[in-house]
């Protein structure tokens, strides 16, 4: 089992930053994949960042450029950086973990709100 906990969310002006951190219950070197996803009001959930078995990245284009993934491994613990936020940034953002599952991620955070205002 592996609990992801996300935190650092809350209203920003656009244009500005703002650092998601997800917290795991295991060490992040033991999960081969780790991304970050996002859920605006009355869309459907789409894939932000992800760290593929901590060798490559990969971004969607909406936030490429502007988001940043990372982890420490010492802290157990995975980061999106976004920075130039823009209103349509707004969303529910997901930690998501792929934990020795061959199906793709299988294991997700409750979720934590940021509002960009304009």
């Amino acid at each position: 089992q592996v609990k992801l906990v996300e935190s650092g969310g809350g209203v920003v002006q656009a244009g500005g930053s703002r650092r998601l951190s997800c917290a795991a219950s295991v060490s992040i070197f033991s999960i081969s994949d780790m991304a970050w996803y996002r859920q605006a009001p009355g869309k459907q959930r789409e894939l932000g960042a992800v760290s593929l078995t901590h060798v490559s990245t990969n971004y969607a284009d909406s936030v490429k450029g502007r988001f940043t993934i990372s982890g420490d491994i010492h802290k157990n613990t995975v980061y999106l950086q976004m920075n130039s936020l823009k209103p349509e940034d707004t969303a529910v953002y997901y930690c998501a973990a792929n934990y020795n599952s061959a199906g793709g991620m299988n294991y997700w955070g409750k979720g934590i709100l940021v509002t960009v205002s304009s």
